[in-house]
């Protein structure tokens, strides 16, 4: 049974129109995903459905007595919703009718009528409807959608944009109407908010439409997709996924039929005339017939869609050059804030004092790795990338940059437009070339025409995303660090990006709450959570299921501590290896980047002596074979303590040639003890490798 239809509903902003002949249904338990480009008019055909704009044409049908409620991109207009003295208050006003109902209970039990028959209904009533949990699901929705407690005190007023709208959409969830509308729900939501979001929506009883380019929420939530596209309404059946496939192949059928029909529009023409040609009038008109209601019926092909075509090489240089084996190395890395650079104390106001928000205790990105960056909101993700890139200077620890690296950074929030610049003027300030040369260029990015000359300012949030990237490719980059570089932008320009990441030899670090993007691009992880960062050897599906399984960061670190050996692992802090701010200390083998450790004791790991029962277990019988997963794991493992361990031990010995160390003594010999060392763990790391080697599968 339909609780709201669309009937050839029609919608026009001045000349241009965005819907055209819209029908549609949606019946009780409904659960559909609303897809199409930037632009196809999903928010207007939310709009309309929930009543808040009306059609030009058409009419949209409800059910009597349907409630419904509608997670806008700007929940700050909300005057009620502003006006509620805490967030908590403010959430559990979505359930309005519920408090109703609880202060007419409380009013009867007051005069002394619980034995009337109206309290006993109305209690019925409110027991149905869950008003007797209506504090724990408002708990539970604000602590899912990543609230502290201590945030559920503030005030609406208080929050950010995109905090308003999670509490908003936690408003939502506790209302539980009839028919909920959702654009966009995943924006500002972090992965574990993103989880309990679908979880809910799963269990959720009622109807449900939701705009979004978020393809693994749309393949966890819906079973119907609706597809915009050219102003047209299509209907598809299945997840996000089993759309894909349909659309697929009813474009490859349309375009075949329609290449099929333009064949026998030809054919039918040719025999027209040939029999004009032979005065056979009767078959002339026969096949003037056919010619026609072929004609009436012809097939269209599928509009070829504009797409968002990243360049393999960069404008300026073509492609970069090849970096070091070893392209970040990071230790003992402590990120954060220094006053009068973002500190802020806990009443907002500028600090005076550094704010320590991660600590990094190792982690290196060779060549060609695709590392994702993920971890809640506010861990310090960007931070770090941020650090990396040198937009933040590091509070402690060593970071430094391999051979011949060419950074291209990113950045999450962009930087405020030139008023009255263009998108050609904000290219051609970059890099002076001719203004065809930039159009050229831009064109890739779907800048097309007049589109060059739109102000910066008056972008839309995937228009500046897809400036920010053309200005990313003019110079040739082999470490790209991207924070979320798939904010706002459509599905299409989403898998672009995932196809050019792909493809690309650079190494890559990627922040980014897109799963589908970390399922397809990132081999390996960098986890930021409660103060840490550190390495996770796995994809995301494979974190995930880590982590139900009882992974945390810090039973990460202090695994990493006891193979390091050398390291000491504090809850929150790790030292362990080198503060020196370079690679290794040869010519060209290393770039200092930046350093805060001074006259730190330099601890590696310290090997056992390798034991004859180890030699004789690699000389005798065979051992079990590994699986190919486990091997991948342990060689790549194996292959990063060599290359490291290898890296110290040269950087050791050409300190030992340092006449500054020469000419101490107690320097000298702490330098060739920790060289000792190092080459008793090299060797253990070789045995371990000659192992791994015997038991490949």
């Amino acid at each position: 049974m339909s609780i709201l239809r669309l009937d050839k509903v029609r919608r026009e902003v001045g000349t241009f129109v965005i819907l055209d002949d819209v029908t549609a249904a949606i019946a009780v338990e409904d659960r559909i995903g609303l897809v199409g480009p930037n632009g196809a008019g999903k928010t207007t055909l939310l709009r309309l459905a929930a009543g808040r704009d009306e059609p030009d044409e058409g009419s949209v049908h409800r059910k009597r007595g349907l409630t419904v409620g509608l997670l806008a991109q700007e929940s700050h207009f909300d005057a009620a919703f502003m006006a509620a003295p805490d967030v908590r208050a403010a959430v559990r006003h979505g359930a309005a009718h519920l408090e109703a109902m609880a202060d007419q209970l409380h009013d009867l039990e007051q005069t002394g009528r619980v034995e009337d028959p109206a309290y006993a209904d109305l209690q019925h009533q409110f027991e149905i409807l869950g008003g007797y949990t209506l504090d724990q699901r408002v708990d539970e929705a604000l602590s899912g959608l990543g609230f502290t407690r201590d945030e559920w005190a503030k005030p609406p007023t208080a929050l950010s944009g995109g905090e308003q709208t999670r509490a908003t959409l936690a408003r939502l969830v506790v209302a539980q109407p009839d028919l909920l509308f959702l654009d966009e729900p995943t924006n500002h939501l972090d992965i574990g908010a993103i989880e309990w979001l679908e979880e809910h929506l799963r269990r959720r009883h009622g109807a449900l439409l939701v705009a979004s380019h978020d393809r693994a929420f749309l393949d966890a939530t819906v079973n119907r997709i609706w597809e915009l596209r050219d102003r047209k309404l299509s209907i598809f059946r299945g997840d996000y996924s089993a759309y894909h496939r349909q659309r697929v192949e009813r474009d490859l059928r349309a375009v075949k039929d329609a290449d099929t029909q333009a064949e026998q529009i030809e054919r039918e023409k040719e025999l027209v005339q040939r029999y004009r040609s032979h005065r056979k009038f009767s078959k002339m008109h026969e096949h003037e017939a056919r010619l026609e209601q072929l004609q009436a019926d012809k097939v269209e092909a599928p509009k070829a869609t504009k797409k968002l075509r990243l360049p393999a090489g960069a404008m300026a240089g073509g492609g970069a050059s090849r970096s070091g084996e070893i392209v970040i190395r990071v230790e003992g890395l402590v990120v954060g804030y220094l006053p009068g650079r973002g500190a802020l104390d806990a009443d907002g106001a500028p600090a005076t004092d550094a704010k320590r928000v991660a600590t990094a205790p190792f982690l290196a990105a060779t060549r060609g790795d695709r590392i994702g960056i993920v971890g809640p909101n506010g861990a310090g993700k960007t931070t770090l990338l941020r650090t990396i890139a040198g937009d933040l200077p590091p509070l402690d620890g060593g970071l430094s940059f391999g051979n011949a690296v060419q950074p291209g950074y990113l950045a999450q929030l962009r930087d405020a437009a030139i008023p009255g610049a263009t998108v050609l003027d904000a290219l051609l300030g970059a890099i002076p070339v001719t203004a065809g040369e930039a159009r050229g260029f831009l064109a890739r990015f779907l800048f097309r025409g007049d589109d060059v000359f739109k102000e910066v300012r008056a972008l839309s949030g995937g228009e500046r995303s897809r400036l920010e990237l053309a200005l990313l490719g003019i110079m040739p980059s082999n470490l790209l660090l991207l924070d979320e570089p798939t904010n706002h932008l459509d599905i299409p320009a989403r898998e672009a990006i995932e196809a050019f990441m792909t493809e690309s030899p650079a190494t890559l670090l990627v922040v980014s709450h897109d799963r589908r993007l970390l399922e397809t691009v990132c081999t390996s992880l960098w986890v930021v959570d409660d103060g840490l960062a550190v390495p996770f050897d796995g994809g995301w599906k494979e974190w995930r299921a880590a982590v139900a399984d009882g992974w945390t960061v810090h039973k990460a670190a202090e695994r990493e501590a006891a193979r390091l050996r050398g390291g000491a692992y504090g809850g929150s802090r790790l030292v362990a290896g080198s503060g020196n701010g370079s690679i290794a200390g040869g010519k060209g083998s290393g770039q200092r980047v930046s350093t805060a450790v001074a006259d730190r004791h330099v601890n590696v790991p310290v090997a056992p002596a390798r034991s004859s029962t180890r030699v004789a277990s690699r000389t005798g019988a065979r051992r079990d074979k590994l699986s190919k997963d486990a091997y991948r794991r342990q060689k790549s493992q194996v292959d990063a303590d060599l290359t490291r361990l290898g890296l110290r031990k040269t950087q050791l010995e050409l300190s030992m040639g340092s006449p500054a160390i020469a000419a101490n003594f107690v320097e000298m010999r702490r330098v060739a003890s920790e060289l000792a060392d190092v080459e008793q763990a090299l060797a253990t790391a070789e045995d371990a490798w000659l192992d791994l080697e015997d038991r490949a599968p």
